[in-house]
């Protein structure tokens, strides 16, 4: 996929640390509970996430307990993959506490920019290097693999930068991560940074840890792996203090699509933005690249056209990658060949003289920010005089998910679930999800009931009813309307 830029660059090697567990609980508001990030962590690994940063385990008991536990979840080859990070400050009390748990890598950080050595640190250029060469060589004496985060590092002198990845390294680290602390790194000098760096001090190899308050997270990770970085710094849905960091969903697909790199899964990234979404509390704009609402809905009927001739006319990558389809929106931008293109999914089928009138009608109806189907069919009947809508559904089949509260047994919540009036089959199943049901109900009330009863059964944590089916007959101009949503 060339273009403007020409051709890609040759091969990177490349992997992601998440770090949503420790950069995204400091988002303002946010704080996940040990078990919503034991599950976090779980689908993180499944996603192929290289590295996991768990949390720094001196911040509170909790944040400790979570990362105990994730290391645990390694240890029982629960998480396959992913390396499991502990954080920690330049200090041998965290340092300490951090190796005590036995995780696969203690990451140090410690501010290298001069503002940062005599506002915050309070020490000499010389006291810091000997400061980081010191709990690096301590945390090593401890057993486990080190990677030093040089905070601050694209406002510090390059000089003595290069003294401190080079004290980190010669006492023991075989990683450092250069963080963009503020933000405030271009693309081009980011990629000359890490270039210079990798000259300067080679036999290390290094993070980037892009912070996104001027919205150039990503275009400064991007240029920080051509300029030779081999891990990423990210978070689900791009969390972290003040404007977060590089989101994994952009990062992932950026990869993907310019550099020919999977470095996670990524038809699990539109499940892995809920999950976070939710228990952050933190919701998805509509436009947000990749995982919005918005990501591969059209509008303009020039551009409606296009994608239903060719998607590649107005879209970078397809959706089919994350698991997702392309719509585009009924409304007053609407084209005759967009507005024909919905009408026949609808089963509705109309003369190019009806054609004509209903676009008049819809476009007439330029108050309305987007017409529903429903909305849709209504300017068809008025238009052509004929019923076209389908009757009500006779009856309804959901399949429905249900997650368990933490120590109770799957089995006896079963039981409960099967003896409510509407559940056809009730089947345990192993993964994110405790127990599937297939529920049947005459109405979407009826439904809705159904499901109410079941979320207030003792032992329920959540459900989600992931498909519907609605059993329609046909009526003139209309066809069976398949599976749907619900």
């Amino acid at each position: 996929m060339g273009g403007v830029g020409g051709e890609r660059p040759g091969s990177l090697r490349l992997g992601l640390l998440d770090s949503t567990l420790r950069e995204g609980e400091q988002t303002p508001g946010v704080s996940f509970t040990v078990e919503q990030k034991l599950e976090i962590a779980r689908l993180l690994d499944q996603a192929g996430v290289a590295m996991i940063e768990a949390g720094h385990p001196s911040v509170a008991p909790d944040v400790r307990e979570a990362v105990r536990r994730i290391i645990g979840l390694k240890r029982e080859g629960i998480i396959r993959r992913a390396e499991i990070v502990a954080h920690s400050r330049a200090a041998r009390s965290d340092i300490e506490e951090a190796a005590s748990l036995e995780p696969d890598r203690v990451a140090i950080f410690y501010g290298v920019s001069d503002i940062h050595l005599r506002y915050k640190h309070r020490v000499s250029r010389e006291e810091a290097l000997s400061i980081i060469g010191e709990m690096v060589e301590y945390a090593r004496e401890h057993g486990v693999k080190v990677r030093f985060t040089a905070e601050d590092a694209t406002r510090a002198d390059y000089g003595f930068l290069v003294e401190a990845v080079r004290a980190a390294r010669d006492a023991g680290a075989d990683r450092v991560s250069i963080a963009d602390t503020v933000g405030i790194a271009t693309p081009y000098a980011m990629r000359r940074l890490f270039e210079s760096l990798r000259r300067d001090v080679p036999g290390v190899e290094y993070d980037v840890h892009a912070h996104n308050d001027l919205g150039l997270a990503v275009a400064n990770s991007l240029a920080a792996a051509e300029g030779g970085a081999t891990i990423i710094h990210v978070t689900v849905n791009g969390l972290g203090e003040r404007a977060g960091i590089a989101p994994l969903e952009q990062v992932a697909v950026a990869l993907k699509r310019h550099y020919g790199v999977e470095v996670v899964d990524p038809k699990l990234i539109p499940q892995l933005s809920r999950l976070v979404e939710r228990y952050s509390g933190v919701p998805v704009p509509p436009n947000a690249p990749v995982v919005g609402e918005n990501a591969f809905i059209h509008k303009a009927g020039v551009h409606v056209a296009g994608v239903l001739r060719n998607p590649e006319t107005y879209e970078p990558y397809p959706p089919e990658w994350l698991g997702r389809t392309r719509d585009y929106t009924i409304d007053k931008y609407t084209g005759r060949r967009g507005l024909q293109a919905r009408l026949e999914r609808l089963g509705v089928r109309v003369s190019e003289e009806e054609l004509q009138k209903i676009l008049q009608e819809v476009k007439r109806r330029s108050g309305a920010r987007r017409l529903r189907d429903e909305d849709l069919l209504e300017i068809a009947e008025e238009v052509t005089g004929r019923a076209l809508r389908p009757r009500p559904p006779e009856e309804i089949e959901a399949l429905v998910t249900v997650k368990c509260e933490a120590n109770v047994y799957t089995t006896s919540v079963a039981r409960r679930l099967s003896v409510i009036p509407g559940v056809e089959e009730v089947a345990e199943v192993t993964g994110e999800n405790d127990i599937l049901l297939r529920v049947r109900a005459r109405s979407p009330v009826e439904l809705n009931q159904v499901v109410e009863a079941i979320r207030g059964t003792r032992g329920v944590r959540e459900t989600y009813t992931m498909l519907v089916l609605r059993r329609i007959p046909l009526s003139d101009g209309a066809r069976p309307q398949a599976a749907g949503r619900g």
